[in-house]
């Protein structure tokens, strides 16, 4: 899997197609993370713009290669494995920049509650702030594997129905990624930090799933 996982980040990183997305959180964090901002509510917003991305960078790894070249690399790997390590390629992209998120907010939010009195510990902050964003990655990978090939091979009905997907499972009261925000943006009222253990696990879950499917399916289709 190693060298399958070199292959398709090497693909990633000269395609340029994940630059505009780095310009567009690097914005969007600039532009909504303001200095002084408190921190937990900080982190809430910081993760809301993981999941498109997370679903956008999966569909850029799954269908990055040429026909020819996906069909070598599912020849000498199994269409499988080939496919998952286009899908793993993604998520560990948009984990790098929830990494990245996360240091910034810690550089320059304020370590307290919405008040800007109650103090707020950055280390735990920082935590459940990154555990919220990985739940936001985890479930954007999940969009990113259904909404593409082999699931979706129409090209307009894969892009529209990611980005409705992406939309809903932000607002949607039931989505773990809402319920992780939620959770960062709720406890910055007082400045009690909730570690958003359970919608991680559930993301982590709905992730293993959509991509095990995705595999199989190329699998089949292949």
């Amino acid at each position: 899997m190693i060298p399958l996982l070199r292959y398709q980040s090497a693909l990633l990183l000269r395609s340029h197609r994940w630059l505009p997305l780095l310009l567009l959180y690097a914005a969007f964090l600039a532009v909504g993370v303001q200095t002084g901002g408190p921190i937990l509510d900080s982190y809430g917003l910081a993760a809301i713009g993981l999941l498109p991305l997370a679903a956008w960078l999966c569909r850029i790894c799954v269908t990055n290669e040429p026909p020819a070249a996906r069909a070598c690399a599912a020849a000498a790997a199994g269409p499988g494995r080939a496919h998952l390590a286009g899908v793993l390629t993604g998520a560990l992209s948009a984990t790098f920049l929830a990494l990245v998120g996360t240091v910034y907010v810690a550089l320059v939010a304020d370590p307290h509650a919405s008040d800007h009195h109650t103090a707020v510990p950055v280390l735990p902050a920082a935590g459940a702030g990154l555990m919220a964003a990985l739940a936001c990655v985890l479930l954007g990978t999940a969009v990113g594997a259904l909404c593409n090939q082999p699931v979706l091979r129409s090209t307009g009905w894969s892009i529209l129905s990611g980005l409705l997907a992406a939309l809903l499972l932000l607002v949607a009261s039931a989505s773990p990624a809402n319920a992780a925000i939620s959770g960062l943006v709720t406890g910055s009222r007082d400045g009690t930090i909730t570690a958003p253990w359970l919608p991680l696990a559930l993301t982590a879950a709905i992730a293993a799933a959509a991509t095990a499917l995705a595999c199989r399916l190329s699998s089949r289709r292949s």
